[in-house]
């Protein structure tokens, strides 16, 4: 009877450790944390997102983009430089999207077209919230270089025009470059090759406003119709940014334009049967008038004339 009594109580302590201890086991192995909170073994080739697109999928402004490889964290560098038109060097970070050919970098928010044909080329950039400024550093030119990670660093620098808008995503609490206050270029491939290695995928750089240096005159786009008139100023020298522009008809006087959209102009002023000048002043503040740029039978049809005279 004894016997039988402490077989019970051994089994009884037994069960006891048994409800105690598993539930201090359960849970604690050794996973490892990755981007957007999940956990899991360690990853390879993945790319944080930046913008509203999971892992450099669709992009809402610029198309899709591949898997750009693995890369290092960088902290962010706050920054105020970098912005003005004679400002110094700011911090910041820079991706890719499209493809070799710069392909899905044409078009965007900015409002240009095809940007071989308007003088940019692929030495283009979209911008985060913080620099894209609502539209209004569209056609800013700046320096970039790659800093702070010798592994994926390349020497040299580039110059970029802002012809895009690299949008946030709010829905993702981390590795979002371009959401705010980040400052964020994403470039087209080949401008990103020139300065960092494919693999990188994000890299820190440094970067500053410079003078945009363009060949031939300011051409300026007609769009819209007669009573809503859309102008498109490209290849803008100087500053690059357009800060106000004016326009006028041969019975007119100088008439305010309003910004529509990224670097679109309009007026609702009927100006057909007249040749049309423009007053336009940059964001550092030099204002050029193009007289007479267009015949008295313009269209809005996606016409480009040239101003002859530039920045």
């Amino acid at each position: 009877m004894e016997l039988l009594k402490r077989l019970l109580y051994a089994k009884i302590l037994m069960m006891v450790m048994v409800i105690w201890i598993a539930p201090m086991t359960y849970g604690h192995g050794h996973a490892t944390h990755v981007p957007g909170g999940r956990t899991g073994p360690p990853m390879t080739g993945a790319h944080p997102s930046h913008g509203a697109h999971p892992s450099h999928g669709v992009h809402p402004s610029h198309g899709s983009q591949p898997s750009h490889g693995a890369h290092p964290s960088h902290g962010a560098h706050p920054s105020h430089g970098g912005l003005g038109p004679h400002s110094g060097w700011g911090h910041g970070r820079a991706t890719f999207y499209g493809d070799i050919n710069g392909g899905e970098t044409q078009q965007g928010a900015c409002g240009y077209g095809d940007l071989h044909k308007q003088g940019y080329g692929l030495e283009t950039a979209a911008l985060s919230t913080a620099l894209f400024n609502n539209g209004s550093r569209c056609g800013a030119c700046f320096e970039i270089k790659c800093v702070d990670a010798p592994q994926w660093c390349l020497p040299g620098s580039i110059k970029i025009t802002a012809t895009n808008f690299c949008p946030p995503d709010f829905s993702k609490p981390k590795d979002c470059w371009c959401n705010p206050p980040q400052k964020h270029f994403d470039l087209s491939q080949p401008m990103f090759l020139k300065i960092a290695k494919y693999k990188a995928g994000v890299v820190p750089v440094k970067f500053r406003r410079v003078p945009c240096a363009k060949i031939g005159g300011v051409k300026f786009e007609i769009k819209g119709n007669p009573h809503f008139l859309m102008i498109l100023p490209y290849n803008v020298g100087g500053a690059g940014d357009v800060r106000a522009m004016q326009i006028k008809g041969t019975r007119t006087e100088w008439i305010a334009m309003k910004k529509n959209w990224g670097q679109i102009w309009s007026t609702g002023v009927v100006l057909t049967g007249q040749c049309l000048s423009f007053r336009v002043t940059t964001s550092d503040g030099i204002t050029k008038e193009f007289i007479d740029v267009t015949p008295p039978d313009w269209k809005c049809n996606g016409q480009s004339f040239d101003g002859k005279i530039n920045f």
